[in-house]
């Protein structure tokens, strides 16, 4: 049988947001070549290879900004700039990006703590003036990369997915993806990858319970920025984020991730499960803002006209209601003659 009208609209609003969304994750991958490429040629121009990432990062946030706001013109909807990369403007989003970093700082030192209480972990200090500048640049570089990260896989496309196939497994797709990316990574196993999908699931969760990108892109930075800048640890194989502290782990791989960092330990998997629990149940206000529809009341609006028979019921009960009976006057007198007090003495 030929399907019903009312099918047919939301079946083609499910392929378009489908098309939308393959559209912007070939977005991504040239956006990510491109600028990468630019931030190369830049650097090497005008002798700035320190700044290279921060420029990496930088362009390719600019160029997902275009793309998606010509994807958001080309589906029929219009949304302003901040809507469309998952940044709206609302009242809470300082305090939802300070629970993330809150959260992603936790995570870290979750993670490391074994380490430290084995004494696997050997440090070492750069105090020049220059570690200085550049620890303050990569932390701007972290803050950057994250949001850009955050806009590509929890942004855009993932609501597109979600429009397309549902949040379960556009959250499972969008999470698998996440971590075969970062399967290119220098020193990437597969329980890095296990992880990052892991990690990936988390992020997502972050949106879902807040439909915006504040809390995951605060948890990222926070993941990121302690692992590379406060303990000195690898940050997903890339060891050059380090710099007033530097830290080498050594021992088992399923504690310390051996050179890909704790982002390829098992016992990392522990700690992004625990930081699942504990989003979900310190979010509990922000998705009951931001994610539950309003409900409705099952009447009909006070302001709209009674049903018919309600109001030939009310003119029945009237027309058979007797009419009432005229009230009587009643003259109440005074026991006391007017002309005389209850003081006086009676007469004979």
């Amino acid at each position: 049988m030929p399907p019903s009208e009312s099918t047919l609209p939301a079946r083609s609003d499910r392929l378009l947001q489908l098309a939308l969304f393959i559209t912007s994750m070939a977005w991504i991958l040239c956006s990510q070549a491109l600028a990468a490429h630019a931030a190369q040629g830049i650097a090497l121009r005008f002798f700035l290879l320190p700044e290279r990432p921060l420029l990496g990062a930088v362009f390719f946030l600019f160029l997902l900004a275009v793309g998606f706001s010509m994807l958001q013109a080309l589906s029929r909807q219009s949304a302003d700039l901040r809507s469309v990369l998952g940044l709206p403007r609302r009242r809470t989003s300082g305090r939802e990006w300070t629970l993330g970093a809150a959260i992603g700082w936790g995570c870290v030192v979750l993670a490391v703590l074994p380490m430290a209480l084995a004494g696997t972990l050997q440090i070492t200090f750069w105090t020049a003036p220059r570690s200085f500048w550049l620890l303050l640049l990569n932390l701007a570089t972290f803050a950057i990369a994250t949001l850009a990260e955050e806009v590509a896989f929890r942004g855009f496309p993932y609501r597109r997915l979600i429009a397309a196939i549902g949040p379960v497994a556009a959250t499972i797709a969008m999470s698998l993806f996440f971590g075969l990316l970062h399967a290119f990574n220098s020193s990437a196993t597969r329980a890095s990858v296990l992880i990052t999908m892991l990690a990936g699931l988390l992020f997502s969760v972050a949106w879902l319970r807040t439909h915006g990108l504040w809390l995951g892109w605060g948890l990222h930075f926070a993941w990121n920025a302690s692992m590379g800048l406060i303990f000195g640890l690898p940050v997903s194989g890339a060891t050059e984020f380090s710099t007033v502290v530097q830290t080498r782990a050594f021992g088992h791989l399923w504690l310390t991730g051996g050179d890909y960092g704790p982002e390829a330990a098992l016992f990392t998997v522990v700690v992004l499960l625990i930081a699942i629990v504990v989003l979900v149940r310190f979010t509990r206000d922000y998705a009951w803002d931001y994610t539950y529809k309003p409900i409705v009341a099952a009447a009909y609006p006070m302001d709209a006209p009674p049903p018919a028979a309600h109001v030939a019921m009310e003119q029945q009960a009237q027309q058979s209601r007797p009419a009432p009976a005229a009230p009587a006057l009643v003259q109440i007198l005074s026991v006391t003659p007017q002309s005389r007090s209850a003081n006086d003495e009676s007469k004979p």
